[in-house]
């Protein structure tokens, strides 16, 4: 069965990133209220980015693994911009 992580942007602009088996259905429970705590109050959200996966703790693996990453790196996924994400995740001591 194919399990999904996706990213939401929220109404405040924040993301939202997630996983599940039934995607539809997982974004009419965030678009309602039923969805987490998080987008129950930042709504309406938007869909920006999903990814398919064969299996469901590829998924959950994955949720976690964006979870970590700061703003600039999800932008660059939403994007599509692969090559940069090594980049983005760099971290700069220079500052």
């Amino acid at each position: 069965m194919t399990a999904y992580t996706y990213m939401l942007r929220c109404s405040d602009g924040s993301f939202y990133v997630g996983s599940t088996r039934d995607l539809g259905l997982r974004l009419h429970q965030h678009q309602t209220g039923e969805g987490a705590e998080y987008t129950r109050h930042r709504r309406p959200v938007e869909l920006v980015w999903h990814e398919a996966h064969e299996h469901v703790g590829d998924a959950f693996a994955r949720e976690k693994q964006v979870q970590k990453w700061g703003r600039a790196k999800r932008l660059a996924l939403i994007r599509q911009d692969y090559a940069g994400l090594p980049d983005l995740a760099k971290k700069d001591f220079g500052r």
